[in-house]
């Protein structure tokens, strides 16, 4: 497919969604030269539509399914930016109040040059949602108002891959039987969340573990992953996130909500980082700190960023924006907030 046209939206042109998504459940089958990706969409109907419309655009969609019924692409329409779905309720055979949408689709992670969606880098999968990427995975409602209840399984090579990461707490993990050279991981995140915060990290790398007991005393882990030759850098983030933790617990009574708090840190992460639910994904430049090689200021960055980044768990996770115009909302309050903890680590003038 080509690629979509840039065009301009206009929040005077906001309309809520027809449609919402109860829960999200996905299966990705990673390969060298392509991904299988499978979406099971629990959907409810907000306001008796007949006309179901999703994003999405540089896939091959390989098989759509309403409820039980295998759709023909005579009842579809399928262009470059979305995937239309007319008369659901004659495919149903009845009111269209909610159903179950499953699709299969095929991508290409190595050829994404986009860097949006999932991509593959190197000897790694990646991914980058924040704000439209998730269209590039499978056909969805990529609208930050539009939150879901996500379970996420990752098949691959068990050699080349031991590592899959998703949001969310870790549920179950085997090898496959047919192939016992490859596994999978599942994932569960039990809070609603958009499409734009969806993770996915397949890789070879090390990792530092440490724990951190909340206010009522939970016990949280917390995994910090990086390739080899960085695992001597991250102390100092480490130590980063246990400060903002604490000090979001002190100043604004925000407590950690799931079980594990992971941070990948590698080269090829395009952006600088994302606050992905659970799974903050860095560009190395944003976490390693070396006391021999870099400055004080370095050392500031490093904290001021992994606090960041971690305090959208809140502030921009669990309450998120309505639509892409008010991202300064939830930017703006988080660079306060993390403005205010390094004020507090160091010094206000």
């Amino acid at each position: 497919m080509k690629n979509a046209q840039a065009r301009t939206v206009y929040l005077k042109d906001y309309q809520p969604p027809a449609f919402t998504i109860q829960t999200t459940q996905l299966r990705f089958d990673l390969f060298e030269d392509y991904a299988i990706v499978e979406s099971t969409l629990e959907m409810q109907n907000l306001g008796g539509s007949d006309l179901l419309v999703l994003h999405g655009n540089n896939m091959q969609l390989d098989e759509l399914r309403l409820d039980e019924v295998s759709l023909e692409p005579t009842q579809y329409l399928l262009d470059d930016e979305q995937l239309s779905i007319p008369a659901l309720g004659d495919i149903l055979g009845r009111s269209p109040e909610s159903f179950t949408l499953y699709c299969r689709t095929r991508i290409e992670p190595q050829n994404n040059t986009a860097l949006e969606g999932l991509y593959k880098s190197k000897k790694m999968f990646c991914t980058q949602c924040e704000a439209e990427g998730f269209r590039r995975i499978t056909y969805y409602l990529d609208r930050p108002d539009v939150m879901s209840r996500f379970t996420t399984t990752i098949i691959a090579d068990a050699e080349r891959y031991p590592v899959l990461l998703s949001n969310g707490n870790r549920i179950a993990k085997g090898a496959v039987e047919s192939d016992p050279s490859r596994h999978w991981v599942s994932w569960e995140d039990p809070f609603m969340k958009p499409s734009y915060l969806f993770a996915l990290v397949a890789g070879n790398l090390e990792h530092m573990n440490d724990s951190f007991t909340t206010m009522t005393g939970r016990e949280i882990k917390l995994q910090i992953f990086v390739e080899e030759k960085d695992l001597g850098k991250i102390d100092h983030a480490m130590d980063s996130l246990k400060r903002s933790m604490r000090w979001d617990e002190e100043v604004y009574g925000r407590e950690y909500d799931l079980d594990i708090f992971m941070i990948v840190a590698v080269d090829d992460f395009n952006m600088g980082a994302m606050e992905n639910k659970g799974l903050n994904i860095f560009n190395t430049s944003c976490v390693l700190a070396n006391p021999l090689t870099q400055t004080d200021q370095a050392f500031q960055r490093v904290e001021a960023v992994v606090a960041h980044e971690y305090f959208h768990n809140w502030s921009g996770n669990r309450v998120t924006c309505r639509d892409w115009f008010q991202l300064s909302l939830k930017e703006g309050f988080t660079v306060f907030r993390d403005s205010e903890f390094s004020a507090d680590m160091g010094s206000r003038t």
